[in-house]
């Protein structure tokens, strides 16, 4: 993949953090009613959102397209763990306390289980905390993209590398990086804030369509809190 392709790969990670830090303005981290689909629309596929269920483990609570077409279901309700592999799910746990508890920005690159039906797929994988209407840091904001052919689902990743980025304060930013190895030449790289992500409506299910028009974005919805 030349750089210009890995760049125009990459850019709906790019479209979700610049978002995300658009919506911080002077503040560490968002609130979560503010986000808005509308603001990240041709990146929605890619995008979702999470809620802590423990210190180390959290839930989608609403997901684009590409994560359902990587597990071959509906996610939403499902633990963000369920993407990764087994073995690196402990890893994956201390990330997501690290996103909550300092609060950071994490970066992971990810590399795809491979056997009879699943070719070679990287990825990389956002996420960015947001603040709760309870005034706690328990939701975030990320995205997903990957490199390669789904093939057959469920896909599930081998951990790479992360990168943790700690919210000093509004800034004010440190990059650490932990539990990084060589990942060679690969891998993949007008807002109302009162409807945030309208997780439970359906407008932001489907947008109306010609008869001749396909669908963009499958979003799955989970409602409980």
């Amino acid at each position: 993949m030349t750089e210009r392709e890995q760049s125009k790969h990459r850019t709906p990670l790019r479209m979700v953090e610049a978002y995300w830090h658009g919506l911080c303005d002077e503040r560490q981290v968002p609130l979560r009613s503010e986000v808005d689909p509308r603001g990240i629309e041709s990146a929605l596929e890619h995008a979702f959102l999470i809620e802590r269920i423990a210190p180390r483990l959290a839930k989608f609570r609403v997901a684009g397209a590409h994560l359902s077409d990587l597990m071959g279901m509906q996610v939403a309700g499902m633990p963000l763990s369920s993407i990764i592999a087994p073995a690196d799910r402990d890893r994956l746990g201390g990330a997501v306390a690290r996103l909550f508890a300092d609060p950071a920005i994490v970066r992971i690159l990810l590399r795809g289980e491979t056997s009879f039906g699943k070719p070679a797929i990287d990825g990389e994988l956002l996420l960015m905390p947001l603040e709760s209407d309870f005034g706690d840091v328990s939701r975030g904001l990320g995205a997903l993209i990957t490199k390669g052919r789904i093939g057959r689902a469920p896909r599930r990743f081998d951990i790479v590398q992360i990168e943790i980025e700690p919210l000093l304060q509004p800034g004010v930013r440190v990059a650490t990086q932990i539990e990084a190895v060589p990942f060679g030449e690969t891998p993949a790289e007008s807002k109302d804030p009162a409807l945030g992500f309208a997780e439970a409506r359906a407008a932001f299910e489907t947008a109306t369509l010609r008869p001749t028009e396909r669908p963009q974005l499958k979003l799955v919805v989970s409602n409980d809190d």
